[in-house]
């Protein structure tokens, strides 16, 4: 009797332990049927308005940028010809085939090609440049007929606060957009023309090496200028880019696409460092040396007299406007086509004269 109740309580036990067994591989079974269901897809919605304006304004101007890639040979070790590669951004200026981009793009290249929005890469020529402003204009070999030059805007009324949207090549990754606001206005840019752009955008839209060269557009799509330099430690952005603003790129590169280059408007003057005129106190553009044969040589201005220690000529007013710096000069000097005639107040000791002198092209 012993023996036969001890038989059944194993089989009692056996059976509650398969019957758990059986449910909790159920349970287990189950669970792995659910996680293995993809989850259930929420409805979207409307995108925000300001979603749908981005998505629109990239739409809008993606296709009039392009993908601009350059060879260039250079003498390396042991005299042997390399070949270094660069890449950078651009957009279309017009349907007859022209590229804007920056000057230090495509210097020194060999070969130009360019990326379209489509896909297609065509030869492109070199038309001219300004390293002044670090522009330039390239043109296609094979001009496509559906291609969308960009809308052009304007500089001259922007404001700091304003939405901005750059569209690029960052690192070689096409068709890339970020975005920000206008971060200050009027910078100056120092280029490898030796001087300075004046009234730089600058922006905390992202900018990267491979966006040089590309637009920076406004919330209703249009040109307002181009992306051609950041602020880093690193050579990546760090909310500090700058653009050439696009009055100056509507001014110069009809020039450039007519002649090849921009004149470069001067008197043939010399002028100090402004840090060394502001150490000795003086107030407008002092004259270094002059350029011998040139106009301001012509109508006897004079630099400075290391031996006697003498400080020669101080321009203080150009074209009835007061000159502080070469700034000024230079933005003066601008308004103003070469041959034409410009009257300067001179300042001499403690005489100051006007003279008359013929705008000269320095380039």
């Amino acid at each position: 009797m012993r023996s036969q109740n001890r038989l059944f309580y194993i089989i009692l036990i056996c059976l509650i332990s398969a019957a758990a067994f059986l449910f909790f591989d159920r349970m287990a079974d189950r669970g792995r049927r659910i996680v293995s269901q993809p989850r259930e897809i929420l409805p979207r919605g409307d995108l925000a308005d300001y979603e749908k304006s981005t998505i629109s304004i990239f739409n809008r101007a993606a296709p009039s940028v392009v993908y601009i890639f350059t060879e260039n040979a250079q003498t390396g070790f042991f005299g042997r010809r390399e070949i270094q590669q660069g890449t950078g951004s651009g957009f279309l200026w017009d349907r007859h085939g022209h590229v804007v981009t920056n000057f230090h793009v495509i210097r020194s290249a060999r070969s130009i090609q360019v990326r379209l929005d489509s896909g297609e890469a065509i030869p492109a020529t070199y038309v001219g440049g300004s390293p002044d402003h670090d522009l330039a204009v390239i043109r296609l070999r094979s001009t496509p007929s559906n291609i969308q030059p960009i809308p052009v805007g304007a500089s001259e009324n922007l404001a700091v606060g304003q939405a901005v949207f750059a569209i690029g090549n960052p690192f070689g990754l096409a068709r890339t957009l970020t975005t920000g606001i206008i971060s200050a206005l009027d910078r100056r840019l120092p280029t490898a023309g030796g001087r300075e752009v004046m009234g730089v955008i600058q922006t905390d839209a992202a900018i990267n090496p491979g966006n040089s060269g590309g637009p920076l557009i406004d919330s209703a799509g249009r040109l307002i200028g181009v992306n051609t330099a950041i602020i880093s430690g690193s050579g990546s952005s760090a909310g500090i880019g700058f653009a050439v603003p696009v009055d100056v790129v509507n001014r110069v590169v009809p020039k450039l696409i007519t002649k090849g280059k921009i004149p470069r408007p001067g008197i043939g003057i010399i002028v100090l460092d402004e840090e060394i005129a502001a150490s000795l106190g003086v107030v407008g553009v002092v004259i270094n040396r002059i350029m011998p044969g040139s106009e301001a040589d012509r109508v006897g201005l004079q630099g400075i007299d290391y031996r006697n220690r003498l400080l020669g000529d101080v321009i203080v007013a150009a074209g009835n406007e007061e000159v502080k710096n070469i700034d000024d000069f230079i933005r003066i000097m601008e308004r103003y086509e070469i041959g034409q005639m410009i009257m300067l107040d001179v300042r001499r000791g403690d005489q100051v004269r006007t003279v008359e002198v013929k705008i000269m092209d320095i380039s």
